[in-house]
């Protein structure tokens, strides 16, 4: 999965990466292009690896919180038996602890625990746990998104659509969800941008992504402030190249724009 996951990042972001160190090229002096000069390769892998398990990560993290939030709405009713009622209400609190957990605690914290707690039972790569770190934490802040998505929409569209003959599930499926859909695509954009940021928690586990590689560049030469100031460079290219291209997106859906908040 990895090896095909690089493939479409490799040749998809490839010009990306070039026209981010032509910018850095264009806008600071020799002694800092120096740096992307020198170690050229490995910044393209850290902005490789940067947006593959962010862009990756959120994705997977999407379709787990369309599964909780959905489950989240489900609301019993009088005519439900029993054992219905108590399956809801223990899958409820079993997703609340999960986004509890998840949105109570740093991604950093978390990164520590799965990666070495898990790494002797699952023999996993550094970016795989990374992906799958990334993915369960945006899973947690957008279950609330979907379920607040769904809760949104006006009860009376569902019961309409059963009093046409629709089933339940091709109720929420055909009317109910891509109407939160869109009512929620501007806080899964910005949790896209977030994750972009707050992948650079994940360099103590050994993931090659942009600040690792910042750490380990400046550490060969010293020069601590170049480096860092060529990658907090990039991190800007690519939030406002993201913000830009989902802002087009939602202008074309008809999304408000929203502010982006710090989720980690």
């Amino acid at each position: 999965m990895i090896t095909a996951l690089n493939w479409i990042v490799d040749h998809t972001f490839g010009y990306l990466v070039k026209l981010i160190f032509w910018l850095i090229d264009l806008i600071l002096p020799d002694t800092y292009t120096r740096v992307i000069t020198k170690y050229s390769l490995m910044f393209y892998e850290g902005i490789k690896y940067t947006l593959l398990i962010s862009l990756v990560g959120t994705i997977i993290g999407f379709l787990i919180a369309c599964i909780f939030g959905t489950l989240r709405s489900i609301d019993t009713s009088k005519r439900d038996t029993l054992f219905k009622k108590i399956v809801f209400k223990v899958v409820d609190f079993i997703i609340r602890i999960y986004v509890t957990v998840f949105r109570g605690t740093p991604m950093m914290v978390q990164a520590m625990i799965i990666y070495y707690g898990l790494v002797g039972i699952v023999h996993w790569s550094a970016v795989e746990a990374s992906l799958f770190i990334v993915s369960i934490n945006t899973g947690a802040y957008l279950t609330e998104v979907i379920h607040n998505g769904i809760k949104s929409i006006d009860r009376g569209q569902l019961e309409a659509a059963r009093s046409l003959g629709f089933s339940y599930p091709k109720s929420m499926f055909y009317i109910i969800f891509p109407q939160a859909l869109k009512n929620s695509m501007a806080s899964i954009g910005n949790e896209f941008v977030i994750n972009i940021k707050d992948t650079s928690v994940l360099n103590v586990i050994g993931c090659a992504e942009m600040y690792y590689i910042l750490k380990i560049s400046s550490g060969e030469d010293y020069r601590y402030m170049e480096t860092m100031i060529v990658g907090a460079i990039i991190y800007l290219i690519l939030t406002l190249t993201t913000t830009k291209l989902l802002g087009l997106i939602e202008k074309k859906m008809g999304v408000k724009a929203q502010e982006i908040r710090s989720s980690n």
